[in-house]
């Protein structure tokens, strides 16, 4: 038995873990690598294994940190069974056609460049066909709970990480020969207390535990407090006549941001014509999908539902699917709360909305969720003068909010405590994190035997 680590490894995103037993190669997740040239440029090596030898890969979601190679992974000849949830399938679909149609238009204006300077053309990682061709592979439904066998030795069982709608940690019960191993992936792990979701399961105890360590190093900000610091930054924005806006990650972030703008024009702590615009295709659709899976609902959530409460509808609420009423808001001087993709600032329609805001005063960029190193969010926070977007170089002079209790990802002390009920966890292995909050989780883990590994490296079982 060995796992070896591909991805995520002493950084944040293109989680890929490879489980080899009992003959069979299992891989839990193929991200994307997402960040700074070097980061995208990984996206292109060799998988450090054989895409033709894997029998099964478990996606723990539908982030595309966690999915976002798939249709890489097909072309390169994967043929095997990919199981998920039902949530997942749905919302990985989605993120994926999106992925291949950004990198389909990437490759035509890099190489609308080539043409007019000379050079090589560039090709998209994959394509529209290839992300439609990869969903071919969907097999089984895993469902929270209920074990699934993968292969004589083989057992894997989801439970609800209450990260993003769908989402899930992942036992595995492991059979070669005489020795049986039980090995947990985190995923990512969320956080209790959220209206939208459960708290994050876990099983009751993995001898071996692989675990995400994104907030390693410190603990989130209570949600309450964010939520009314949000509320001020918005009402403060609008008093000075300028435009909110919110770099926002499609899945999960946006529904919930949208929860809290209605609970506060229904509580009168935003005004009841307050005009949002969710300007972002892909979060408009998992908006959507968000509604036909009521098995991944939270009690707050059911309950709203079941009284006939739309969770994410107000008054003001506008849905801009069409570039031409994306661009209509950069007329917009004043007034409106714009939440756009992506959340990091690394392409999508917020950069737009930055280019025609982040340079005036009476405006705000509100950053509600991580931002990693090597992106332009990341550089905004960390108190850049100017960002270069479109080939030209904005002055940052927009108020810039940092609310972090907004997180979906379990902070140090919600880490802790997940890590404290799988019990006995004879070996523990930190991915997904910046190598210091990997060093400040385990310094809180002493008298375990604590792993950080690099990408490629592997261990026996």
């Amino acid at each position: 038995m060995r796992l070896s680590f591909h991805g995520a490894a002493r950084g944040v995103t293109g989680s890929c873990h490879l489980v080899e037993c009992a003959g069979k190669r299992i891989l839990v997740d193929c991200g994307l690598f997402q960040g700074g040239r070097d980061l995208t440029a990984a996206n292109t090596t060799p998988f450090g294994f054989d895409p033709a030898a894997v029998d099964v890969l478990l996606l723990t979601h539908a982030h595309l940190d966690h999915c976002g190679r798939l249709p890489l992974l097909a072309k390169r000849g994967f043929r095997g069974e990919v199981v998920c949830t039902a949530a997942t399938r749905d919302l990985a679909k989605l993120v994926l056609l999106d992925a291949a149609h950004l990198q389909e238009e990437e490759a035509r204006w890099r190489n609308r460049k080539v043409s007019r300077r000379g050079g090589r053309r560039v090709e998209p990682l994959y394509t529209v066909l290839d992300a439609l061709d990869s969903f071919d592979l969907f097999g089984r439904t895993a469902r929270y709970g209920k074990s699934l066998s993968l292969a004589p030795g083989v057992q894997a069982t989801f439970f609800d990480a209450g990260h993003i709608l769908g989402s899930a940690s992942i036992l595995l019960e492991l059979e070669e020969g005489r020795r049986r191993r039980t090995l947990l992936f985190s995923g990512d792990v969320g956080n209790s207390g959220r209206p939208l979701l459960r708290p994050p399961q876990v099983p009751a105890q993995a001898e071996v535990v692989v675990v995400e360590t994104t907030y390693g190093d410190r603990c989130h900000r209570p949600l309450a407090p964010s939520v009314e610091e949000l509320y001020q930054a918005i009402s403060d924005t609008l008093a000075r006549g300028g435009n909110a806006i919110i770099p926002t990650f499609a899945l999960e972030r946006a529904q919930e941001l949208l929860f809290y703008l209605r609970e506060g024009v229904q509580r009168g702590r935003l005004p009841a014509a307050l005009q949002v615009f969710l300007d972002s295709p892909m979060a408009i659709s998992a908006t959507e999908i968000f509604r036909r899976h009521p098995e991944c609902w939270g009690p707050q959530l059911a309950e709203l539902m079941r009284r006939g409460i739309d969770p994410f509808h107000l008054p003001g609420l506008h849905f801009t699917r069409e570039t031409r009423e994306s661009m209509a808001l950069n007329a917009i001087r004043g007034g409106a709360v714009i939440l756009a993709g992506s959340g990091m600032c690394n392409g999508g329609r917020v950069l737009h909305h930055l280019k025609h805001n982040l340079w005036r005063a009476e405006s705000s960029v509100i950053f509600v969720g991580f931002a990693a190193r090597g992106t332009p969010a990341r550089a905004i926070i960390d108190g850049a003068d100017s960002i270069r977007l479109f080939g030209e170089r904005i002055p940052v002079r927009a108020r810039i909010h940092t609310i972090n209790g907004f997180s979906a990802h379990a902070d140090q002390a919600e880490l802790l405590h997940w890590l404290s009920r799988p019990a006995p966890a004879k070996r523990i292995f930190l991915v997904h994190g910046e190598p210091e909050a990997m060093a400040a989780l385990a310094a809180r883990l002493s008298g375990k035997r604590v792993s950080m590994p690099r990408r490629g490296t592997s261990a026996t079982l």
